[in-house]
């Protein structure tokens, strides 16, 4: 989401329509080593269930990429001027009841972040990789909590997710250098503004780390697919060597136009993670 015009970022690499192995590398991504299992003799497993939702026919459920995702909606943002609005972000769930975004997806009517009960309501889906995969888990945020050091908040949801492994959070600052992957839900237009139905990824370099956030720089050419734009605030930056699991080094703070040239700007989460744990350990 966004202040006042859905001040939102980030971009995906690519629709996650084919295999995860050619998504990754249209992105860049490097490929994660799948991990096989052989059955000792006399262990195989048994034939798939014939009960409604199994047996041979029945497809299998997609599995999520980086499930700890999260999608945030909002249909009811009040205006200035009178009347509401849609809304949204991007972001990850690093506690089973609390999800990281950026702060200014929660502010008043002059734009500015606050938190508590928020003033509106936001809807965050978690563990999905398209709006129209089955499985994935909702809740509603009850509380919010805006951090002291950068544009970044924790949100605290109705319903604990316990079946998702949150992201960790980075506990000491990048390097130079690093490449960081991206994910996040937000617009792929850089003039309709609206939410992706699909998770959008990309890889980018960090090129400098400053007292609060860092300056990142794609590795790829830029496009809506894996660059940020708006309603991808709060998008995640993290490494992971499985595509599902990862550590949260970063988080987007707003993306103008897209896809914009130079660098992209980022909330450090090293320097916010001790006030993080506070919050959700409270």
């Amino acid at each position: 989401m966004a202040v006042a015009v859905l001040v939102g970022a980030g971009a995906a690499c690519a629709h996650v329509t084919g295999s995860v192995d050619s998504a990754a590398a249209a992105l860049g991504l490097r490929k994660a080593t799948p991990v096989t299992t052989a059955s000792a003799p006399g262990t195989e497993a048994p034939p798939p269930s014939t009960e409604r939702g199994g047996g041979n026919n029945a497809p299998p459920s997609p599995k999520p990429l980086v499930p700890f995702n999260a999608k945030l909606r909002s249909t009811n943002i009040p205006e200035p001027g009178g009347g509401v609005r849609d809304g949204g972000c991007s972001g990850a769930l690093i506690a089973p009841d609390w999800v990281i975004t950026a702060g200014h997806c929660f502010h008043d009517l002059d734009g500015t972040r606050v938190g508590g009960k928020p003033r509106y309501t936001m809807i965050v889906t978690v563990g999905k990789t398209r709006d129209s995969d089955p499985g994935g888990r909702t809740a509603k945020v009850v509380d919010v909590r805006q951090s002291p050091v950068n544009d970044l908040a924790v949100v605290k949801l109705d319903t604990p997710i316990t079946d998702i492994t949150p992201v960790a959070l980075a506990e000491s600052a990048p390097d130079p250098g690093q490449r960081l992957q991206f994910a996040g839900w937000g617009s792929t237009s850089a003039t309709v503004v609206t939410p992706s139905d699909h998770l959008k990824r990309g890889e980018f370099r960090i090129a400098a780390v400053n007292d609060s956030t860092l300056d990142a720089d794609p590795v790829v050419p830029r496009t809506v697919e894996n660059s940020p734009c708006r309603d991808d605030s709060g998008g995640p930056f993290f490494v992971s060597a499985d595509d599902v699991t990862g550590q949260l080094v970063a988080t987007e703070v707003s993306g103008p136009q897209c896809p914009q040239p130079g660098t992209e700007t980022l909330a450090r989460v090293d320097v916010a993670a001790s006030w993080i744990r506070k919050q959700i350990e409270s």
